[in-house]
């Protein structure tokens, strides 16, 4: 009979979630978002100007810096090397209007990572997205700022202008499909292709860094729901391809909604979470107030996400209700 000894040099490693399956580690997951992330930030530049480099580039030094600052007074190991502190940045960054003020971008840089992420103990506890409470926090510090916008560097017009979606939803006025796939319309500095959006999501799921499940589900929901509407009244609802393209939808669907940490772990809670945002997303752009849901549809489902995972996970084998 073989003797199994126990040997010294072998360590059981606990580590916090997530606990992603996954032939990634946290680290080079993260720094793949961040390559996924660099067509959105060339679409940027190409236009809005060079300024949004700065723009970023503030978002992305003031999350570093606060994360280092807060795990030096927490005594614990610094681990900005992980990249997530610069994907919280540069997502908080892409999602600001262009041209946004520096120093309210530093602050929403702090907001996030500080009350979003590190008040929660870190990577793996935080319950919302970091960016979204960051962008969430300047909403509603800085109204007038995070609602002017401002005509791409290829538009006609170069005064500023409202986004597709406002366009449409105060005015009926209906954006080409062709300045939407490509990014030439007003909106948030990185939100507005939908081409180098689409192939920076791509690449996440085809690496497996991202779960299919989610952002399908959500494209799904989007063209579901609001080709309801649409098929009831055309000319007073936009068609499903508008609801895809437009806003941040495509933003939020590929690198906001699919946080491991804040996103559900079982299959089946993927597909509810996916469809559920695609609701909300759909009930604020055509009856609520706001032309664009995609912040608030993400956070509302960031906060049920545990509930999700409690009942759909799979039961234990021999366990009795």
């Amino acid at each position: 009979m073989e003797t199994i000894t126990t040997n010294p040099s072998y360590k059981l490693e606990l580590s916090s979630s997530p606990h992603i399956h996954s032939r990634w580690s946290t680290k080079h997951a993260m720094w793949f978002v961040v390559s996924a992330l660099l067509p959105s930030v060339i679409s940027a530049v190409i236009f809005f100007g060079i300024y949004q480099l700065i723009v970023i580039g503030v978002s992305v030094l003031f999350s570093i810096i606060t994360e280092a600052a807060i795990k030096k007074i927490r005594k614990k190991e610094i681990t900005v090397t992980d990249g997530s502190a610069v994907i919280t940045g540069l997502l908080l960054g892409l999602v600001l209007p262009p041209n946004f003020s520096l120093s309210a971008t530093a602050l929403g840089a702090i907001f996030s990572i500080a009350v979003g992420k590190e008040i929660f103990g870190g990577l793996g506890y935080n319950i919302f997205n970091p960016a979204l409470v960051g962008r969430a926090f300047l909403q509603a510090a800085y109204p007038v700022s995070m609602t002017t916008w401002k005509n791409p560097n290829y538009a006609v017009d170069t005064v500023t202008s409202a986004t597709p979606l406002s366009a449409f939803k105060f005015d009926k006025i209906f954006t080409q499909t062709e300045n939407l796939f490509l990014g030439n319309v007003s909106g948030s500095i990185g939100e507005t292709s939908a081409i180098a959006i689409l192939i920076g999501g791509i690449f996440l799921v085809a690496i497996g860094i991202v779960n299919y499940r989610i952002p399908l589900s959500i494209i799904l929901g989007v063209v579901i729901f609001g080709g309801i509407f649409w098929i009831i009244d055309p000319y007073k609802y936009p068609s499903p391809l508008f609801q895809l393209l437009a806003g941040g939808f495509l933003f939020g669907t590929f690198f906001m909604a699919t946080d491991w940490v804040t996103s559900p772990i079982t299959s089946k809670g993927m597909w509810i979470y996916g469809f559920c945002i695609s609701l909300i997303i759909i009930m604020i752009r055509l009856f609520g107030g706001l032309p664009e849901g995609v912040m608030y549809a993400i956070l509302i489902m960031n906060s049920v996400v545990p509930l999700i995972n409690r009942y759909t996970r799979s039961r234990i084998f021999g366990e009795r209700r």
